[in-house]
């Protein structure tokens, strides 16, 4: 099917069998589990058959119930009772372990496996011959890369993860084994703040945006304001995930001091504080009046969303005005054959060692692989951009020229089962089929060994998993 097609079947509830993806970390497991309450995820259909006690309804509530859950130790029970719940009703046949490939030209070292999907860390590539130039293909959310769109951290697509993660940056970042890292902010505080928390973040002090504006928290708050205003916590549009309906209040005690309190005990405010978007920081002169600009009359919001009302308000997208984040890499130009330029931050506490990047535009794999193998491409970052096979062939008969990495696997391919809809709304059924499937079989064949059965929903290191 065309995508616009299976998104239609997949929505409706027309499938028995649903490929997807859990979302990898930071967001598995619990922002990919709530958004099964969502009518566009296959999950909403495929759970409606539920017979009860563990309905569609109470796996929901249950969700929501253990988000707020204060004890780590009643909160890894709620959990495994809900994944329990699910396993037992044989919705998700788990198939493989993701794993985000690299491929890097020998005159190319310091590789670092990222800790999320589009997480392609080339600050700490190093160019050990030749020009300080490289010229990368990034796997895309379309898998070969089209277009970085409006590198505007606050709304989605057509912008790109990858390049708005190696342009802007929020409060915290995503380390590994799920460690939450300084990033804007350098340490942090939680109390106890009637029924939620207070968290105080001591924000870093002598960065400059890309445009030279200074970091500090009054631009915290301006972007808080502008991202959170109520219309844009709705469902709609960035209340697919709960920290904008979560955070009750955000302020300055002092010009580096940033104040954010929640209206419950919400267990993932810091791990949602990592995601790429919408809440990473822009510049207060890339708004549209400017670091004055009312969150109201012209809101940060992509200007083609208008006009918004929800939550008994209404506001008015005016856009933002160009790019400057406080990233390793800034951009500077798209190129009119679609390649786009990033040069480093030379500011940047990470000191990015390439001075600059050039991620190229090609119309197919087989193209990328040509350009490897021409001499005309350094790098291939993350998943979508090569077959297995070319991955393969470039392991086995071209380790002369090139290294080829696998990170861990970091999210787990499923097919998901839908329990309304005859014949998959017999339980046995269900049970048969994932008995029947020969995973590993396929891996071999399909993806030439460059994966790893899976038992499970999500990958073993996933918090509560």
């Amino acid at each position: 099917l065309e995508k616009e097609d299976m998104n239609s079947n997949m929505t409706s509830g027309n499938f028995n069998l649903c490929f997807s993806e859990t979302w990898g970390p930071p967001y598995d497991p619990h922002s990919y589990a709530a958004s099964w309450k969502s009518p566009d995820e296959a999950h909403y259909a495929a759970l409606q058959g539920l017979p009860a006690p563990n309905t569609q309804e109470k796996l929901s509530n249950d969700i929501s119930a253990v988000l707020v859950e204060d004890n780590l130790q009643t909160r890894e029970q709620k959990w495994k009772d809900i994944l329990t719940a699910l396993h037992e009703q044989a919705i998700d046949l788990p198939f493989s372990g993701k794993r985000m490939p690299t491929v890097l030209r020998k005159r190319l070292a310091g590789y670092v496996a990222g800790q999320q999907q589009f997480d392609y860390p080339v600050q700490t590539l190093q160019v050990l011959s030749g020009e300080n130039t490289i010229t990368v293909a990034p796997g895309a959310q379309t898998g070969l890369f089209d277009s970085i769109g409006r590198l505007d951290p606050h709304t989605y697509r057509p912008n790109e993860f990858f390049a708005n993660n190696w342009v802007y940056e929020g409060l915290v970042s995503y380390g590994a084994n799920g460690v939450i890292e300084p990033a804007l902010a350098t340490n942090w505080t939680r109390t106890d703040a009637g029924s939620g928390h207070e968290y105080r973040f001591q924000l870093r002090q002598g960065v400059q945006f890309h445009d030279g504006a200074a970091w500090d928290c009054s631009v915290a708050k301006l972007n808080f304001d502008h991202v959170l205003a109520k219309p844009l916590t709705t469902g709609d549009w960035h209340g697919w995930y709960d920290l904008v309906t979560q955070v009750k209040s955000w302020s300055c005690n002092a010009a580096n001091e940033f104040v954010v309190t929640t209206q419950d005990k919400y267990y993932p405010l810091l791990q949602e504080l990592t995601y790429i978007r919408p809440l990473r920081m822009l510049s207060p002169t890339m708004f549209a009046n400017g670091a004055s600009t009312d969150p109201t009359t012209h809101n940060s919001c992509h200007a083609g969303w208008g006009s918004i009302t929800g939550n008994g308000e209404t506001i008015t997208c005016a856009g933002i005005l160009g790019v400057s984040g406080t990233g390793p890499y800034r951009y500077n130009e798209t190129l009119p054959n679609g390649d786009v330029r990033f040069d480093r931050n030379e500011a940047h506490r990470s000191q990015p060692k390439v001075e600059t990047i050039i991620v190229k535009k090609y119309a197919s794999h087989a193209d990328v692989m040509a350009a490897l193998q021409d001499g005309t491409l350094d790098a291939v970052l993350g998943a979508g951009v090569l077959e297995p096979v070319d991955l393969r062939t470039l392991q086995i008969n071209h380790a002369d020229e090139f290294q080829v990495f696998l990170g861990p696997p970091i999210m787990n391919r499923v097919i998901i089962l839908n329990s309304n809809k005859a014949p998959t709304d017999d339980l046995m059924l269900r049970k048969v089929i994932m008995h029947a499937v020969n995973k590993a079989a396929i891996i071999d064949k399909e993806l030439y060994g460059m994966a790893e059965p899976v038992d499970a929903l999500f990958p073993k290191n996933a918090p509560y998993c």
